[in-house]
């Protein structure tokens, strides 16, 4: 039940938003806000045409290719550190550095470096991701109850079945919690580097809109960045629930003995 009021909450904020969206166009003018029979109008013509498939793979490559150069790293680093404090120390004062560079500030070099192409989109891409995911993850390493570690190593567990049983069980949600905040830096880090220098994808999209004085060009490209951050957010969700069954079975137990 409480659920389904979820959804049905949702659903009129949806609808709110959308009648006050058409109404300001409707005041302003679709020369200045598209409104959004314009733009749905526009995503169904360039989906048929298949423009719109042809752009978005690109900056879904891109935010893919540079989502798992950054996740991954991102991750494996700051659990190998759980067991190394002098290394720990020494790469936080690296990392400390390295996360309060602005990115965008780094496009020039990853274009000097890799050329136009998607390489320096990718690159952008992952060196926001990789410290998002990092600070995330080690979070909820520092977060692991220190008494089930040494409750473990007196059974005689091994380091990986450490990491494995007792570590990552507890950092799962820390991980996923990065891996949903990050992914709209993904997706926008690869349109901002389209949007710099690209002939091909949505920032390119929105940006060919705005030279063009086609605002319905450019919530185009804006709506269909929000359907897909939207749908990746939810699959994360999914895989997160399924990794945290076990979470759900035992936070029942004490209501079901209290009950």
């Amino acid at each position: 039940m409480k659920r389904r009021r979820l959804w049905i909450d949702r659903i009129a904020l949806a609808c709110v938003t959308l009648a006050a969206w058409e109404a300001v166009s409707t005041i302003r003018g679709s020369y200045w806000i598209s409104s959004p029979t314009l733009v749905v109008e526009r995503i169904w013509t360039l989906a048929l045409n298949g423009d719109l498939w042809f752009h978005g793979r690109f900056t879904l490559a891109e935010a893919f290719g540079g989502f798992l150069l950054g996740a991954i790293p991102g991750c494996a680093i700051a659990m190998g550190l759980r067991s190394h404090p002098v290394v720990r120390a020494a790469f936080l004062g690296i990392a400390a550095i390295g996360y309060a560079v602005p990115k965008t500030a780094l496009v020039p070099l990853f274009i000097l470096w890799l050329g136009v192409g998607p390489g320096a989109k990718v690159a952008l891409v992952a060196t926001a991701i990789f410290f998002i995911v990092f600070y995330s993850t080690l979070n909820g390493v520092d977060a692991v109850d220190q008494k089930l570690l040494s409750s473990a190593r007196v059974f005689g567990a091994s380091e990986w079945q450490l990491l494995r049983h007792v570590v990552w069980p507890a950092v799962v949600p820390y991980v996923f919690g990065g891996l949903r905040v990050a992914v709209p830096y993904a997706i926008a880090g690869a349109i901002v580097g389209e949007i710099i220098s690209s002939n091909r994808g949505l920032g390119y999209l929105a940006q060919f809109g705005a030279s063009d004085f086609d605002t319905t060009l450019v919530f185009v490209s804006l709506v269909t960045v929000m359907l897909i951050v939207l749908s990746v957010s939810a699959a994360l969700s999914q895989v997160q629930r399924r990794l945290l069954r076990w979470q759900d079975g035992s936070s029942q137990n004490p209501h079901a003995s209290a009950a």
